[in-house]
């Protein structure tokens, strides 16, 4: 049953909303709308820089967040509120068309998983149709600007281009998932044979030939593009996504000599400089918005689009290490691989230095926006499965342990098999969390209240708790119709999870 405390804040809250405002009063100008979203970024990567510091002081920090594996599906996600496991875009999206980026398997069938990514038409093949976010803001009177990363779609799908899923400002985002260089004396490209890479960066020639680093470079554009609208006093919505801090791992100049000679070899040095220059952003942003009295009208979404990645290389140390005392990383359906920082700033609304332990996904973005715009009485042509997020920023102490996550992730992302990183369900409730390993057909129990690091497999010692966490996940998939792989042995579909013996939990 639903928590009563729940239900009745609820009811509270649509109360306000509609009468005298806990949030703001119907004649208030919109609320303006970041996400400041940051590539590859793991759980506490970067909780001791100053700027995200100030942030979660000044705002609710979700300490139980969490985005899918990897990262087109978390993007396709946030945009449509819709779980990965319905939505079928399950791996990373290849820049170019028609072009699967799962490796090959021995053991199972690759699924038809949508491999073109988000859909603006019914004509575009192997892409998951939805209304996107943008286009709804934008319909209602959002200016609408994206800076940095898009990757929601391969080159030839509409979604490719952000201006066509309703971004009136697009500023290097494109179909490539990673930059080939940081660096604008190098353009942002690394060519060879005289040939740009496949993964130059477009859209910033401004920068061309000059001493800048890319972050720096996005940031600059985006807060620039935000001035231009504050002229047209129309409220914005800035999808700042950084590349960084995805490899290739390049040292930000700015900051790395600070990083050399500590307990970190060279690669990791560089990788903190990266995180370093993502702090300096997102500290920027925050200047901005308080030199511009933008600050207590705007709402500040931070978040990672997956866990750390934890390869080495091209990580440096050791690998699935990176994440601790989380297992595993980008990739893994284990916490390693898809609890991310997560901190939500609105003055006047969300309480400062708040830190909420209820379990959130990153779907539950999308209708989250939707109610702060004032556009949730729009219709999409899409399920919608995330939920309106405003009652836990209005209360931090507020928990749903009923609610059950779920992540699905039925395909073969790299070549190496580590720590469950491919062929892998899992859902949460509660503080449960049950993992379905699809190679060996098992189920794994643990109990995230005492085993953050998933340490403790408990199906054997809790069997009746296994099953009915199994027969949920079953239920959750099927109502979502989710694909499961065939084995090339058999060329039978593999079980659902609670068609898995208790006897092969391991």
């Amino acid at each position: 049953m639903m928590d009563i405390k729940f239900l009745l804040f609820t009811m509270l809250f649509v109360h306000g909303l509609c009468s005298a405002g806990t949030l703001y009063e119907k004649e208030d100008p919109k609320p303006n709308i970041i996400v400041f979203l940051v590539d590859d970024l793991g759980w506490q990567d970067i909780s001791a820089f100053p700027n995200f510091k100030k942030l979660a002081r000044s705002g609710v920090q979700f300490s139980d967040a969490y985005a899918t594996p990897l990262c087109t599906p978390t993007r396709v996600s946030l945009l449509t509120g819709t779980n990965a496991a319905r939505h079928r875009v399950t791996n990373w999206t290849h820049p170019d068309k028609d072009r699967s980026t799962d490796h090959p398997d021995t053991i199972f069938h690759a699924v038809d998983w949508n491999i073109n990514g988000l859909g603006t038409d019914k004509s575009e093949n192997k892409t998951f149709l939805a209304t996107p976010l943008p286009r709804l803001l934008k319909e209602n009177g959002y200016r609408t600007i994206l800076a940095g990363k898009a990757h929601f779609g391969s080159k030839g799908i509409a979604a490719a281009d952000p201006k066509n899923i309703g971004f009136d400002v697009n500023i290097a985002g494109s179909e490539i998932g990673h930059p080939a260089s940081y660096f604008g004396l190098e353009n942002f490209d690394r060519r060879r044979n005289g040939s740009p890479d496949r993964n130059a960066v477009p859209g910033l020639e401004q920068f061309h030939g000059q001493d800048i680093f890319l972050t720096e470079a996005l940031t600059q554009s985006a807060l620039a593009a935000v001035g231009a609208v504050e002229k047209q006093t129309q409220p914005f919505f800035l999808y700042l996504s950084h590349y960084a801090v995805h490899t290739p791992i390049m040292a930000d100049p700015r900051y790395v000599d600070s990083f050399y000679g500590t307990s970190v070899d060279s690669i990791e040095a560089a990788y903190q400089s990266l995180v370093k220059g993502v702090d300096k952003s997102l500290g920027d942003v925050l200047d901005y918005l308080e030199e511009n009295n933008l600050s207590e009208n705007t709402v500040l979404f931070f978040l990672s689009d997956n866990g750390g990645l934890s390869r080495v290389p091209p990580r440096g140390g050791a690998s699935d290490m990176h994440n601790m005392p989380l297992r595993s990383g980008k990739g893994s359906v284990y916490e390693g691989g898809i609890r991310i920082p997560f901190v939500v700033k609105w003055p006047k609304v969300v309480q400062p230095q708040a830190v909420s332990k209820n379990p959130v996904i990153v779907e539950d973005l999308f209708s989250t926006i939707r109610a702060i715009a004032g556009v949730d009485d729009k219709e999409v042509v899409q399920t919608v499965d995330g939920i309106n997020l405003l009652p836990y920023l209005q209360d931090a102490d507020l928990i749903d342990a009923t609610r059950a996550l779920v992540w699905h992730h039925p395909n073969r992302w790299i070549k190496e098999d580590f720590s469950v990183s491919s062929w892998a369900s899992a859902m949460r409730i509660g503080n449960w969390k049950l993992i379905y390993d699809y190679t060996k057909q098992t189920l794994a129990l643990y109990n995230l209240d005492n085993d953050i690091g998933e340490k403790h497999n408990l199906a054997h010692t809790h069997p009746e708790k296994t099953m009915e966490l199994a027969e949920l996940l079953t239920q959750k998939l099927k109502e979502r119709q989710a694909q499961l792989p065939r084995l090339k042995r058999t060329e039978r579909f593999i079980p659902w999870p609670n068609e898995i013996e208790i006897d092969n939990a391991k």
